[in-house]
């Protein structure tokens, strides 16, 4: 049973995040996490989602910005480094507040209410006309990715505030998935080097069906989302992008993830 709801989720996570640029290590890991220790449903996730990201770049990478990429992508890794080094110095900052839900306790953590706060005001550029045809400069790039890193070392979430800033850099749909996705690849690359130096023990024959079964299964849910991308403009995948922002704001502010 185990095998079927991981893929499934793959499936369909990796369809929908194809065009929202982030969202399936989110899905993904609490799913694995219900059959694995944290530590191994964190890793899996991670290689499974670099995979579909090589295989989302080779349906896609003839569209990537490489402008975007540098003085995007290149800031965002170099403070991705900055917020790792800050979660270590803060790791023992309590939480906010707790609640219990359904036997389960959830902390409010600090940072992630931060990211939460950031998230919907990004989101709210989609609601307010005045901000409607905002779109990000090369020097609102730069910054977008310092922030962008900064916090996704600092919390692991980096997805959400790439695509909140991309989504406005007058990209094509096409465009906006592809340079988000090198970026993404290059942070998966980092994060697996790590991994690979903590967490090898989990490597074996089973967990490896199952990382073949969910990346084949991420892999058939990006091919059909790009066939449907070809129908789709950019104000649909900005509106999607809002609508997961918002939703992503609120389970990630209320501690559920």
């Amino acid at each position: 049973m185990e095998y079927l709801i991981i893929c499934v989720v793959a499936f369909l996570g990796s369809g929908l995040t194809l065009f929202s640029g982030f969202g399936l290590g989110t899905l993904l890991v609490p799913v694995f996490g219900i059959f694995f220790p944290i530590e191994i449903a964190i890793s899996l996730t991670a290689i499974v989602h670099f995979l579909n990201n090589i295989f989302k770049l080779f349906l896609l990478g003839k569209f990537l910005d490489k402008k975007t990429i540098l003085n995007f992508g290149i800031p965002s890794i170099i403070a991705a480094f900055f917020g790792a080094y800050v979660l270590f110095l803060i790791s023992d900052l309590p939480s906010l507040a707790q609640y219990n839900f359904q036997s389960k306790t959830f902390s409010v953590m600090p940072v992630k209410l931060i990211i939460a706060v950031l998230l919907i005001t990004f989101a709210l550029f989609e609601i307010i006309p005045r901000f409607k045809n905002w779109q990000v400069k090369e020097k609102h790039l730069i910054f977008g990715g310092l922030l962008s890193g900064f916090f996704g070392g600092l919390s692991g979430n980096q997805g959400a505030l790439r695509s909140a800033f991309l989504i406005r850099a007058n990209l094509s749909p096409q465009s906006f998935i592809a340079t988000g996705v090198v970026i993404a690849c290059l942070t998966d690359i980092a994060r697996l080097f790590v991994y690979s130096k903590t967490n090898f023990h989990f490597v074996n024959s089973t967990n490896i069906f199952i990382v073949v079964s969910a990346t084949i299964s991420a892999f058939a849910g990006a091919f059909i989302g790009n066939r449907i991308l070809k129908k789709i403009t950019v104000k649909t995948i900005q509106y999607l992008v809002a609508t997961m922002l918002f939703v992503f704001a609120l389970l990630l502010g209320s501690g559920i993830i």
